[in-house]
């Protein structure tokens, strides 16, 4: 069997535990980046919602409003009240 150079395998070990040590600081980084890609992509979704309830109330005023210019006379005012009443 040939003999190897001393240098040769300290070398090759050397960068084996280089990797090996860095191997947990990596880990650890692409969980940091998949938590902070999640959490973007959760405040994307909140704003997204809040600007469809934002959308709903504003059809909801303006169904309202359009209902209160459709009235006709104070009568029919008084019979919807009396009917939206418990």
């Amino acid at each position: 069997m040939a003999t190897v150079n001393e240098q040769i395998t300290d070398a090759v070990t050397q960068s084996n535990v280089k990797v090996v040590g860095e191997s947990p600081a990596m880990a650890l980084s692409n969980v940091y980046q998949a938590a902070a890609h999640s959490t973007g992509i959760m405040f994307e979704n909140a704003v997204n919602t809040q600007n469809q309830q934002n959308i709903l109330g504003q059809a909801a005023t303006t169904q309202g409003i359009m209902q209160i210019y459709s009235m006709d006379t104070v009568a029919d005012a008084v019979s919807i009240a009396k009917i939206l009443k418990p």
